[in-house]
């Protein structure tokens, strides 16, 4: 019997309403226990000021690096039901939520279709993204962009700070 292939991929986990950090936390472990999937690595937990709608509370922010069975796309389904379970609401661009979940890497691969961008394409922009990423895996390749670390000095004015888990 041949063992199904295993994939790494990385997920930013985000938070504002219900508890974040609990929220994040919590999501983790969900993350860890769907099938054919397992947590390698945990970034620390960041404070984010909001970005777009700065009229919200500060956001968790953290990045898992997972291994996994599942393809780009039962990924990307599995984390929105996660999210649904945790009671995110899609009803406004930039909103406050109780649990957002961004595949950011698959492999080393770019994958442009409806409802799925890898890799996620704003990631480079965004310092709640980067920061933790950077702690856990300075060196992964984002297609089209280069490696974690050195995207950082462009995300280096905003405002993200890491805080005790």
């Amino acid at each position: 019997m041949v063992a199904a292939r295993r994939c790494g991929a990385f997920v930013a986990l985000g938070s504002n309403l219900d508890s974040p950090r609990e929220q994040v936390l919590r999501a983790m472990d969900e993350l860890d226990a769907l099938p054919g999937t397992r947590v390698l690595r945990r970034s620390s937990l960041y404070r984010t000021a909001p970005v777009g709608n700065p009229d919200q509370p500060d956001f968790i922010n953290a990045v898992v690096q997972i291994e996994t069975q599942s393809s780009p796309e039962e990924l990307l389904h599995a984390l929105l039901g996660i999210e649904r379970r945790h009671g995110r609401v899609r009803d406004e661009l930039n909103a406050p939520r109780t649990l957002d979940l961004d595949l950011l890497l698959y492999e080393e691969r770019t994958i442009d279709s409806p409802g799925l961008q890898v890799p996620h394409p704003r990631m480079h922009e965004r310092a709640f993204v980067l920061q933790p990423l950077a702690e856990i895996a300075p060196d992964a390749l984002v297609p089209g962009r280069g490696p974690v670390r050195s995207l950082l000095p462009a995300v280096a004015s905003q405002q993200s700070r890491r805080i005790d888990a």
